[in-house]
């Protein structure tokens, strides 16, 4: 099992998490890499948690199918929990967005390509179309009459 961590430097907002809806679902973006050859992939791979792909060969289906073009062998993934919103309180460093089941491969890298969204603290202000893909995010909380931020993005594949 492969966990998504994210850990960050939230100000005034909690509960980020990524736009993650059946209507208009998140695609999780990773650099793949074969389990068997060692071989990883050149292009980032793009998939979400609703749609449902034929492994071939076999009855099951996957979120994520993918053949190695150097060994040929095909594996797959799942999202199996989450996403999971992230509080962002100083205890918790390293927070699981998600958890794939992995067979045959690794996720090596990821990307937050889409868009995520998270809600004031004090005013539950809802903010939506946060792009994290520059590393950080700033706002203004009306209601709350302060700048918000999202700052100091680590993310990071792990086992577990």
């Amino acid at each position: 099992m492969l966990s998504l961590l994210l850990s960050a430097e939230l100000t005034g907002v909690t509960d980020l998490r990524p736009k993650d809806t059946e209507q208009e679902p998140y695609f999780y973006t990773f650099k793949v890499q074969c389990t068997s050859c060692r071989e990883v992939h050149p292009n980032w791979v793009s998939f979400n948690r609703f749609e449902q792909h034929e492994i071939p060969g076999s009855r099951g289906e996957a979120n994520f199918v993918w053949k190695c073009k150097l060994c040929q062998k095909t594996h797959s993934a799942s999202i199996v929990n989450g996403p999971h919103a992230y509080q962002g309180d100083e205890k918790r460093k390293g927070s699981r967005v998600i958890e794939i089941d992995c067979r045959g491969l690794e996720f090596t890298e990821f990307k937050p390509d889409g868009e995520w969204e998270a809600k004031g603290i004090d005013s539950s202000t809802p903010f939506t179309g946060i792009d994290l893909s520059e590393g950080e995010w700033y706002d203004y909380d009306e209601k709350a009459g302060e700048e918000v931020s999202i700052k100091e993005i680590n993310w990071e594949v792990g086992r577990g």
